[in-house]
């Protein structure tokens, strides 16, 4: 079964996602623009990228796809925590972000349990 990818709502919420990391990149130090920015960009980008790919294939194989997704997630977490520790964004930046990270896992991989 193919799937519309933008209606998807975690589709939907990968995109608030990446958006929010790209309104939080233009705090950062520009010396950062090639290191951690530009990590933290194209990992949260590859969350609904992902998620649009594999919405096209089986279900088999858009299960790997969102594998793929919230291994991007994970990478993005570790990502902000390092951001953290730079003192790039606060602690209640970081809480917010995480609170849609943990609900991005948690449809997504109650959707990925559907497609099998």
């Amino acid at each position: 079964m193919r799937h519309n990818y933008k209606n998807l709502k975690i589709w939907q919420l990968g995109i608030e996602i990446a958006n929010n990391i790209s309104d939080i990149l233009l705090e950062f130090p520009k010396y950062e623009r090639y290191d951690l920015s530009s990590q933290l960009s194209r990992c949260s980008v590859s969350i609904p990228s992902n998620i649009a790919e594999g919405s096209s294939r089986t279900d088999k194989s858009f299960s790997h796809f969102i594998d793929i997704s919230l291994g991007s997630l994970f990478e993005l977490i570790t990502q902000l925590i390092v951001a953290i520790h730079r003192k790039y964004i606060n602690e209640t930046i970081y809480n917010q972000l995480e609170n849609k990270i943990e609900e991005f896992q948690r449809m997504t991989m109650s959707f990925q349990n559907g497609l099998r």
